[in-house]
């Protein structure tokens, strides 16, 4: 069975609160809270799940595209030290360095 998100609907038509229910897929949507009959709407929920790969968005996080936005860069080596690859800020970050 699907968890459903619902939204509880405030005088002005905005959302208020959300709260979640375990339905059937053929059930009729709720129309009030369940406890306090409140009227609410079925919202769409934020998908969490893998993407395909196909279906990424290319060059989000590429060198290029993160310095154009201003990101500074840093590689992990094998002593455990940062080293920076682009962008502003000191070259070497180590954890044992303490300001």
């Amino acid at each position: 069975m699907p968890l459903y998100e619902y939204a509880v609907i405030r005088p002005d038509g905005s959302h208020e609160k959300t709260f979640e229910v375990l339905q059937r897929l053929g059930e009729t949507p709720l129309t009030v809270h369940p406890e306090t009959g409140e009227p609410v709407e079925r919202i769409i929920s934020v998908i969490n799940g893998p993407m395909p790969p196909g279906d990424r968005i290319k060059g989000d996080i590429s060198n290029k595209n993160l310095e154009k936005q201003g990101f500074t860069k840093y590689q992990k080596t094998s002593t455990g030290k940062y080293e920076k690859i682009l962008g502003d800020g000191p070259d070497l970050i180590n954890k044992h360095d303490h300001v």
